[in-house]
């Protein structure tokens, strides 16, 4: 069930970037076959869990006799493949693109890693605060003079990396499916992160002056495009940017008698003055009070909420965002399709729970890959 059923994935289970595509994926309608580690090689507890969401799992050692060629026998049938192994480990698995492409000429092969296939620092280990400090999407998140300090997680492995890496094996298939040619997909969370940059460089002419280092965040002192702390110490953020909304933020805090707030929108030298008193002005009442006040009008208003506190908000219950499977939150499947909904939400299946499945499938006896199938794919991550 959903827009992607009948593209079947085969995912070599790696770091998380890799299984974040493939459960966006999944929850998107595909069949994807996770290809994972035994609990005793894998560790407990299992990594990245709820990235497990939606798919089927077995467990395979690419290791032991037969266990190469059951692995083949999987992409046969499959639109793509997902890895996230350090460069070359995949080739000496016997499992490079080369082997893949030639048994299956269709296929889109995902590689999905920190620095990419080549250059300096690919065989360099590395997460994603490295990543994207080097495409320089760290620096320009970071407020001058400021500790740099992304979301972890959010910026290289989830946007710069799983997200563009799922793009790239819908539009392999996309091609695929009219010409027949497979590829290979190099998905790096170095080139994701500087990609996502465009939309920042766009507005440096008109809006920055062509300075990056204005374009960082609160770089201006904004009054209007910044967040505030409050009087229960709780913070919320407004960012008015056009002048409609910034009039209605004013009047709305009953500062439109006032011609300094009123005409100096645009005036950089009047942003401190009255971004320290807007300061005093949100610290007299609670991050609540000014939600009542100020949410839902055409302020730009937000209140800053933690994901426990988001999963209770009318707005995300309205919308059905957030859900509890087995005591675990979590976020419903994402974009939304109006013909072919994506599945609702289930228990995660433990590590190799469609093993006997997926190896009826191919018609293939569990004794071939030794330990009953059970086994892991080994490498370094990349």
């Amino acid at each position: 069930m959903g827009v992607l059923s009948g593209v079947k994935i085969i995912e070599m289970v790696g770091l998380g970037p890799g299984p974040f595509c493939g459960m966006l994926l999944a929850d998107l309608g595909a069949d994807v076959i996770a290809v994972e580690r035994p609990a005793a090689d894998a560790g407990n507890p299992r990594p990245w869990e709820l990235c497990s969401r939606g798919k089927r799992s077995m467990v395979l050692d690419v290791k032991k006799p037969g266990a190469v060629e059951t692995f083949l026998e999987l992409i046969d049938g499959a639109d793509a493949l997902i890895e996230g192994m350090r460069p070359g480990v995949m080739e000496r698995l016997g499992l490079g693109p080369e082997v893949c492409l030639a048994r299956r000429p269709s296929l889109v092969y995902g590689r999905m890693t920190g620095w990419g296939q080549y250059g300096p620092l690919s065989q360099v280990a590395g997460h994603d605060a490295n990543y994207v400090a080097v495409s320089g999407a760290l620096w320009l998140a970071t407020q001058s003079g400021q500790q740099p300090d992304a979301p972890p997680g959010l910026l290289g492995d989830v946007a710069g990396g799983a997200l563009y890496l799922a793009i790239g094996l819908l539009a392999g298939i996309l091609r695929a499916r009219q010409d027949g040619q497979g590829q290979v997909v190099d998905a790096a969370m170095v080139d994701g992160s500087a990609h996502l940059l465009n939309f920042a460089i766009s507005f440096l002419p008109d809006h920055y002056g062509g300075s990056f280092e204005k374009a960082r965040p609160a770089a201006l002192g904004m009054h209007w495009d910044r967040p505030y702390l409050c009087a229960d110490g709780e913070w919320i953020v407004i960012q008015a940017v056009e002048p409609k909304f910034y009039a209605e933020l004013i009047r709305r805090l009953g500062l439109d008698q006032d011609e300094r707030f009123v005409n100096e929108q645009r005036n950089p030298a009047a942003w401190a003055t009255l971004g320290d008193e807007l300061s005093v002005l949100f610290k007299t009442k609670s991050r609540a009070e000014w939600t009542r006040l100020l949410e839902g009008t055409d302020t730009c208003f937000a209140p800053v909420l933690a994901p426990e506190e988001a999963a209770a908000h009318p707005h995300n219950i309205a919308r059905d965002i957030y859900k509890t499977i087995d005591g675990v939150l979590q976020t419903a499947p994402a974009p939304r399709f109006s013909v072919t909904p994506s599945a609702e939400l289930v228990s995660v299946p433990p590590r190799g729970a469609h093993t006997k499945d997926v190896l009826a499938e191919l018609q293939i006896n569990s004794k071939r890959t030794g330990d009953r199938g059970q086994a892991t794919a080994v490498g370094s991550p990349g």
